[in-house]
């Protein structure tokens, strides 16, 4: 099990870019899949991105595709999501997420989680 903290969310402008940090601790890192997903008001959670535990492997919801990059540093325990050309529509809580085994899109799969950080988009 991991114990994950997000941190870097904020108020910006729509075409702003922003990066999201999330530092694991307890278990080894690179054990870990990590994901990011993310939650507005009234909806469901949704898959951002996940990447594999060398780096080498990441995949994107389409909503997201083109415009967010997803990376981690084993050395400093943590996962990254940058995330440019921001929308209205990403406004949301963004949560970290880890599993050991293969990647999976479906929250459903993760057993841990982190408390969220929340980006805004507005003008």
């Amino acid at each position: 099990q991991v114990h994950l903290v997000e941190s870097g969310g904020g108020l910006v402008q729509p075409g702003d870019a922003l990066r999201l940090s999330c530092v694991a601790s307890g278990d080894t890192f690179d054990n870990y899949v990590m994901a990011w997903f993310r939650q507005a008001p009234g909806k469901e959670r949704d898959f951002v991105a996940a990447v594999t535990i060398t780096g080498t492997g990441t995949f994107y919801g389409d909503s997201v595709k083109g415009r967010f990059t997803i990376s981690r540093d084993n050395a400093k325990n943590t996962a990254y999501l940058q995330m440019g050309n921001l929308k209205f529509e990403d406004t949301a809580t963004y949560y970290c997420a880890a599993r050991r085994g293969p990647y999976y899109s479906s929250p459903a799969m993760y057993n841990d989680w982190g408390q969220g950080t929340h980006v805004t988009v507005s003008s």
